[in-house]
């Protein structure tokens, strides 16, 4: 990023309305910005829990989100058998013009220096998504990210979305196989296809390169599973000369059950838990080399100190976690105060009625709410700074993190100290 900061499209707007960078004080200064931004999402939560920054003390630091998530859209078209939208009710919607356009206004008076364009759903349904993009590269953003399932990854999407100015691209793709994606991941309302998918991917490299661009960078993950782990080399081969940054995560448990692990290494992790006088639902993790580790105790969690996420209708999370925005610490806007659950209620009533796009997702359930804050809307500085969040950051500091029900057994596996088996 720093490398290539002269085809950053917020530095080129700032350019144009500086009327030139001739000595080059505007690069450097957008490099500086840059190296803070990066500098503080790794050091700035750290420093922050161990010097117990709550209340006022953190307020007086005027120090803002490091990345605002705005939930462009809440729908998915597709039905993973690890996703929470399959046991956790999830609107169907896209956010409203009015209220992403403000969002990214707020963010950027407010300084925030990176803003990703999606949450819980797939971010390429938002038909303005370029738009918003744009808008906020001319607002000074420096970083702007979207995750996606690339199954609408057109040519033209492709290409508006390179002249917009995204930074980075993040693909989830699940298998080093047709067999295996396709298990993974399939469609909600029609059948989701390996090859369309896999060429979408690949063809996005080709336009990048035909436009001359070295933006958005483009990262693929694939979560690392029992039928996956084998297939991490075959992966690695499709994508290798396509994409920037090929790698495999852990799994986290979202209540589909999935099996992390193979039969014999279930039975040896077993084994080592009773071995140590320990709970079989200790939790637990492998890593890419097949070792073995589990759970000592709990850790304060970063994520409040970091971001705050924004659903369709204006609900503000701390956490990517809360996939129901469970724990709310705001609203943004007053469309969540007005609809609150219909819209999630409607999606248990059509998958208990078996509605085309819903049979997958027979055991979907309404979220349960842990957090009521007050009726009110209010701005992202407020609710950054406000009582809501610091009730969660006071109990991670105070080591207190199982009193917040919805930070209770949660499945990030950096809120865990970890040793190996």
């Amino acid at each position: 990023m720093l490398d290539n900061m002269t085809e950053n499209k917020a530095y080129y707007h700032a350019q144009v309305r500086n009327g030139g960078d001739p000595e080059g004080e505007l690069l450097r200064q957008f490099r500086e910005r840059y190296v803070s931004y990066r500098e503080a999402w790794r050091n700035f939560p750290k420093a922050a829990i161990r010097d117990q920054l709550t209340g006022s003390k953190f307020k007086g630091l005027q120090s803002p989100p490091l990345c605002i998530d705005i939930e462009v859209a809440a729908v998915c078209d597709l039905a993973c058998p690890f996703c929470y939208r399959q046991f956790v009710a999830t609107p169907d919607k896209v956010i409203e013009d009015e209220l992403a356009f403000r969002l990214i206004e707020e963010a950027s008076a407010l300084g925030v220096p990176s803003i990703k364009f999606n949450w819980r759903g797939e971010p390429l349904l938002y038909p303005r998504l370029a738009e918003l993009v744009s808008f906020a590269k001319r607002h000074g953003i420096l970083e702007t990210i979207i995750n996606t399932n690339a199954t609408h990854l057109t040519d033209e999407v492709a290409s508006s979305l390179i002249k917009a100015g995204l930074d980075l691209i993040i693909y989830s793709f699940d298998g080093g196989s047709k067999e295996t994606y396709e298990r993974m991941r399939p469609g909600r309302f029609k059948d989701n296809r390996f090859d369309v998918v896999y060429g979408n991917i690949r063809r996005f490299s080709e336009i990048r390169k035909s436009m001359n661009s070295v933006l958005p960078r483009t990262k693929i993950q694939m979560i690392l599973t029992d039928e996956t782990f084998d297939e991490c080399e075959d992966f690695y081969s499709l994508f290798s000369d396509c994409v920037d940054d090929v790698s495999a995560k852990q799994y986290t448990e979202r209540g589909g059950r999935v099996s992390e692990l193979d039969a014999v290494t279930q039975q040896r992790l077993k084994d080592a838990l009773l071995a140590r006088n320990l709970p079989l639902d200790t939790p637990f993790f492998r890593d890419l080399n097949g070792k073995l580790f589990y759970a000592t105790g709990r850790l304060p969690c970063e994520q409040p100190y970091q971001r705050l996420l924004v659903t369709y209708d204006g609900r503000v999370g701390m956490c990517c976690y809360d996939w129901g925005a469970q724990h709310p610490v705001g609203y943004a806007d007053y469309l969540a105060i007005e609809i609150g659950d219909i819209e999630y209620s409607k999606v248990v009533d059509r998958a208990q009625a078996r509605a085309k796009g819903f049979i997958p997702l027979q055991t979907v359930a309404m979220p349960k709410i842990y957090n009521k804050p007050a009726d009110i809307v209010q701005s992202l500085s407020e609710i950054w700074t406000g009582s809501e969040i610091d009730q969660v950051r006071t109990a991670h500091i105070e080591g207190k993190v199982d009193d917040i029900s919805i930070c209770k057994g949660c499945p990030f596996k950096e809120t865990y100290s970890w040793e190996p088996l």
